[in-house]
């Protein structure tokens, strides 16, 4: 609009600053000059890819909040009845490092040469298949590609995890995590779950300046059940406070040189550190006096 030099001249309208509506829709894109293609890959195509993820990803969000994830005893390097396994995903490789043309002196082939074969196939798929051709039968080589990684990885993860079940059926294991569930249930309904009962306490240790405490710190026993005598609980290893209303002197000398249960003899181990029949005799002995009080 237009102003004059007078005041009392009328205002002039000399454009209309209002937003017109369009008067007809967008006109596609003709991609009939391109075979296989019927719209543009941004926005269109992309948009879609993104609201086909955004559902994947809250799919998977729900899965995850809705089962927590199992949890085993804490990492335990002395446990030598644990079998490590990977994750699922992994369990293919981890199969194909068991066979002897992979692994010992075969294993540079096994880790560098066999994946590196098969992703190489995988990066040059689309160098190699330049049809625009988009059903698999009619694409011989980016789909035996497929087909072959697919059976490879199926069949080495079904073998690993069978071999994985029969290994712990003749060791007579159980998974750490369904383990740890099981005693968590069977804890709930004792005083309040395993927490301990208010006013318990552990046992003292009994005359921590004897000179076979000073002995028991040089021995094989420190590694597992500790400085404090505490051992490890949740991975089976038992604490020695209190272990005096249990075993006597020569039944920890028993146990020293026979072992018992997991645990494997040490009395070899211990004379192979610098101890003597001696030292272990003391330490048996401060062992025995460790009693609740």
């Amino acid at each position: 609009m237009a102003h004059g030099h007078k005041s009392d001249e009328k205002i002039v309208y000399v454009g209309d600053s209002r937003v017109r509506a369009k008067s007809s829709r967008m006109i596609p894109q003709d991609f009939s000059a391109y075979p296989g293609k019927s719209e543009v890959f941004i926005p269109n195509f992309l948009l879609k890819e993104w609201m086909v993820g955004a559902v994947v990803l809250v799919g998977i969000l729900v899965l995850v909040m809705s089962e927590a994830a199992p949890l085993g005893y804490p990492a335990d390097p002395t446990n030598t009845q644990f079998i490590p396994m990977p994750d699922w995903y992994f369990l293919f490789m981890y199969q194909l490092l068991k066979y002897p043309y992979t692994s010992n002196h075969f294993v540079v082939l096994g880790t560098l040469g066999v994946p590196g074969i098969a992703f190489g196939a995988l990066l040059l798929a689309p160098f190699l298949d330049t049809g625009k051709e988009r059903r698999f039968y009619r694409r011989p080589i980016a789909s035996t590609l497929m087909i072959l990684s697919l059976v490879a990885c199926t069949y080495l993860t079904v073998v690993s995890w069978h071999h994985y079940e029969l290994e712990m059926k003749e060791k007579g294991l159980i998974p750490e995590h369904i383990k740890r569930e099981e005693e968590m249930h069977a804890n709930k309904g004792k005083e309040g779950g395993s927490a301990p009962k208010p006013g318990a306490q552990a046992a003292a240790i009994v005359a921590p300046d004897d000179p076979a405490a000073e002995l028991y710190k040089k021995a094989t026993c420190l590694a597992c059940h500790g400085g404090e005598l505490k051992g490890m609980p949740a991975s089976g290893i038992p604490a020695l406070r209190g272990v005096g209303d249990k075993h006597s002197k020569e039944e920890i000398l028993g146990i020293i040189k026979k072992g018992q249960g997991n645990m494997t003899a040490q009395y070899d181990a211990n004379i192979k550190q610098g101890l003597t029949d001696a030292d272990l005799d003391k330490i048996a002995d401060w062992l025995s006096r460790q009693k609740k009080q």
